[in-house]
């Protein structure tokens, strides 16, 4: 009887996670589709048109709003890619790397919105960087030079705030590339290690680096709150566009709205072919560079000796400055926020506050309660939703379906793998083109339950943060402890509570923390499926930007910045406590003697788990 309950209930449960997180693709898509060429049930629209994609092409400004989005998708992307692969060039296995990995962790946790809040007070005509310069120089800054609501500051935020996400998903590649038999083989063969990292390990990195690059450059492509804060607006960007007109009363702009949505989709199809054709071309079309000699540097060749020489330097420097302009610009950023917060008159151009008050948090205190409280509770129940349905995907991934643990002749069977492209769709996807098709299903239900429908989209969009997240440490698991544990006559479901889940921990803990602060950024499914009845911390935080107090603006997106930071500090802290025995922190109930007992007799540790 278990034998036969076992497959059932894991058939059942890898059911219910399909049709969580992957059926709100067809609604999605489906719902896009139709829309997008006039068929609305909503409406009583069952007429096919292109109406909608005319309006869109005779639109104002609509051609450089598309060229502008597109240049700023490509430009961040190349960006926030070479600083990444430079930093790692020059700090990865240094005596400092633990030190950088430590000071880039908090940037990844900060949310995008907080961060483009703390970046617009720096950079606006009476921000402070204009403070400090008409304080040392009498020149006020970015009067002429416009940064802020405009495609130049949305792509350096960007940069800066996607170079972190690179980087982290760049050391468990790295760790599997042997780096450090590698770079020993290339300096054998003359090589220096700056060489050997482009010549050897780029032509490595880069096609496993693939899903990242892609995932920034979908939602640098369909970005709308951080646009909404520090992009463009004559002409906005064409996700912005699409949002404006999906929120029109004229039900008419509708139809060009899923028209524009759909015309996004293309892009992003069209630029994924691209990155994919450029790694194409760079590791095995245009290959000669990989083999071209230890001398050949083909770079500068047709470059003057003296700027030859320049450029060098540079190109040397350019990893120190890169990694000090994203820890800096971060920095500012997030002490601009505290500023704003308790200041009561910050008049231009004195470089603080000529007055401090809490008055405004005070103020705001009755109104942030109700919105912190419903932004964690859909945190963590969406985060804790996506993370039971991953850890039964990963347990069917990653175990032969119908194969006996006690067989000792093994049957090669068929493995029933979702394809990593399926799990990954939510992130490489635009997400206004996807939550369009998912909007109207939910209309179409009638339901008026926004809460539900807000924390479903939300485990849909955290559930493939988390695989990822799990993935390498599910895959990295010596199965061997399981053989021990049912060699000793105990239950998978047993053998998996005591033995496998301890020991994964660590990793369970940090993947929650990312899930939550996932949930925690989400602004257009809480907006879209909530009807705008349901608050979080980020809706306001972006509603307030297009305000003019900054104090009550800083508020928000200093408690949009500590709530996620909270979880991942707790993460850490129970990751350093728990796991395998050799890697914890402390070991309170052994001495070291013990400890090292218990770290070289692992038959000892599974027969007093069991």
């Amino acid at each position: 009887m278990n034998n036969l309950l076992l497959p059932f209930s894991k058939v059942l449960l890898l059911t219910v996670t399909l049709l969580i997180c992957f059926l709100p693709m067809l609604p999605g898509l489906s719902g896009l589709l139709l829309a997008a060429f006039g068929i609305n049930p909503l409406l009583a629209e069952f007429q096919w048109t292109i109406s909608g994609f005319t309006q869109l092409m005779q639109f104002p400004g609509i051609g450089q709003s598309i060229l502008m989005t597109i240049n700023i998708s490509i430009i961040s992307t190349f960006l926030a890619v070479l600083i990444s692969f430079l930093i790692l060039r020059s700090w990865y296995q240094s005596s400092h790397w633990q030190k950088i990995e430590n000071a880039i962790a908090p940037i990844l946790a900060l949310p995008h919105v907080a961060f483009a809040i703390g970046f617009a007070f720096l950079f606006t005509p009476s921000g402070f960087i204009s403070r400090v310069s008409v304080y040392l120089f009498d020149i006020a800054l970015f009067n002429d030079i416009q940064v802020i609501k405009h495609q130049l500051g949305l792509i350096i935020a960007l940069t800066i705030k996607e170079v972190p996400f690179i980087i982290f998903m760049s050391i468990a590649l790295l760790k599997q590339l042997n780096l450090k038999q590698t770079l020993q083989c290339a300096q054998s063969l003359g090589f220096n290690q700056r060489q050997a990292w482009f010549k050897v390990i780029f032509p490595q990195w880069l096609p496993k680096m693939r899903f990242a690059i892609i995932a920034i450059m979908a939602y640098s492509l369909s970005v709308v709150d951080v646009s909404l804060v520090i992009g463009p607006s004559i002409p906005s960007t064409l996700p912005v566009l699409i949002w404006s007109w999906l929120n029109e009363t004229d039900l008419s702009t509708h139809l060009m709205g899923a028209s524009g949505a759909l015309f996004l989709v293309f892009i992003c199809i069209a630029l994924v072919y691209l990155i994919i054709f450029s790694e194409w071309m760079i590791v095995k079309r245009c290959k000669h560079w990989q083999f071209s000699g230890r001398k050949t540097n083909t770079l500068f060749n047709f470059i003057p000796n003296k700027l030859n020489k320049t450029l060098k330097q540079l190109k040397i420097n350019l990893a120190n400055i890169s990694l000090f302009a994203v820890l800096l610009m971060t920095s500012l950023s997030l002490i601009m926020i505290v500023i704003w917060s308790v200041a009561k008159r910050w008049s231009f151009p004195h470089i603080l506050p000529s007055h401090w008050s809490l008055q405004f948090w005070q103020a705001e205190l009755p109104y942030l309660f109700d919105t912190f409280i419903t932004s964690i509770s859909l945190a963590v129940l969406s985060a804790s939703i996506a993370l039971l349905l991953v850890l039964v995907l990963l347990e069917v991934n990653n175990r032969t379906i119908g194969s006996r643990p006690h067989s000792n002749n093994p049957k090669s069977v068929k493995r029933f793998i979702i394809p990593m492209i399926l799990i990954v769709t939510p992130i490489i996807a635009p997400q206004l083109s996807l939550l369009f098709g998912m909007q109207l299903v939910a209309i179409y239900l009638g339901e008026n339950n926004f809460y539900l429908w807000v924390l479903w989209s939300h485990v849909f969009f955290v559930f493939p943060y988390i695989y990822l997240s799990l993935d390498g440490p599910w895959r990295s698991f010596d199965t061997r402890f399981n053989k021990v544990g049912l060699s000793l006559g105990k239950s998978p479901l047993r053998v998996w509570w005591t033995i496998k889940m301890p020991q994964l921990i660590p990793a369970i803990s940090i993947a929650m923390a990312v899930g939550i602060s996932v949930s925690l950024a989400q602004f257009l499914p809480t907006l879209m499926l909530g009807a705008g009845r349901i608050s979080t911390i980020t809706t306001e935080a972006v509603a307030l930007s297009s305000g003019q107090d900054r104090r009550v603006m800083a508020i928000y997106a200093l408690l949009q910045t500590i709530t996620p930071l909270i979880f991942f500090a707790l993460a850490i802290f129970i990751a350093k406590r728990t796991g395998p025995l050799e890697n914890r922190k402390i070991l309170p109930v052994f001495n070291k003697k013990d400890t090292e007992t218990v770290i070289h007799n692992k038959s000892f540790v599974t027969r007093n788990t069991l």
